[in-house]
């Protein structure tokens, strides 16, 4: 059964902090009275970022793509701040691949793009489970995208690993219940935001203030399932006529 939550008073982790949708969660984060332990590769960002936030913000500079630095985060929270009650696993790359372009896309950009999108997402509420489950009240939030439901062809493992990372926060969501935690898990289906992530014309894309406030009015409401701005209406367009939406998002 959902629960709300209140991020007042609370030590939330986000990563992909510094920028676009993380760095808007972390600005309203801290105006609903939480610590964020903010998390990217940007570290003079970063150290902007704390000195705005004086000790409302711990930073650590952290290449996802590292197992070895998903490792180091966990260690890092479990160590220094023990009441750590929330994840937002935000940070996410986007590669535009043409699989039949003439130069070959190499198998590092792929895994590359695996590693920051799914196995560090994985690796995070793995590691950080223990202490979330110690809490009294607890979230772990993966955002994914619509585009986990209807793909685009240009950006085809970007989507893929949205899509496993659904799926995951789902069976995550199932072990979290069977074993009775106070732990909310919340998939983020995000819709298409104007931040370096994305092409396409910013008028036609949400503000990541925006987003990031759908997202955490979510999370606080105990939805298990968030469907940011135009991603309801796909909900509803999936359920009625896939292909319809599929051939929408297609060539988005």
């Amino acid at each position: 059964m959902s629960h709300k939550f209140s991020f007042q008073n609370k030590t939330i982790l986000v990563t992909g902090a510094t920028r676009g949708i993380g760095r808007a969660l972390t600005d309203l984060l801290i105006a609903r009275g939480a610590t964020v332990l903010a998390v990217a590769r940007d570290e003079p960002e970063l150290e902007r970022l704390a000195q705005e936030h004086l000790d409302r913000v711990f930073v650590l500079a952290a290449d996802l793509q590292d197992p070895e630095m998903v490792r180091a985060v966990a260690n890092w929270v479990t160590a220094e701040h023990p009441d750590c009650a929330g994840l937002i696993n935000n940070a996410a790359i986007m590669e535009h691949t043409d699989l039949f372009a003439t130069e070959r896309t190499s198998l590092a950009t792929f895994q590359r793009e695996i590693a920051i999108n799914l196995t560090a997402p994985i690796g995070l509420c793995n590691a950080l489970l223990p202490l979330l489950s110690a809490q009294s009240n607890a979230c772990i939030v993966n955002v994914t995208s619509g585009l986990a439901i209807s793909p685009k062809a240009s950006a085809p493992v970007y989507c893929a690993t949205k899509a496993g990372l659904g799926s995951f926060t789902k069976t995550l969501r199932y072990q979290c219940e069977d074993a009775k935690t106070r732990i909310l898990v919340s998939e983020a289906v995000m819709a298409l935001v104007d931040t370096g992530l994305s092409r396409g014309d910013p008028l036609k894309k949400m503000r990541p203030i925006d987003a990031a406030e759908e997202v955490l009015e979510g999370v606080e409401k105990g939805k298990k399932r968030i469907w940011v701005e135009r991603t309801k209406m796909l909900r509803i367009l999936q359920r009625l006529a896939p292909s319809v939406a599929d051939r929408i998002l297609r060539n988005g």
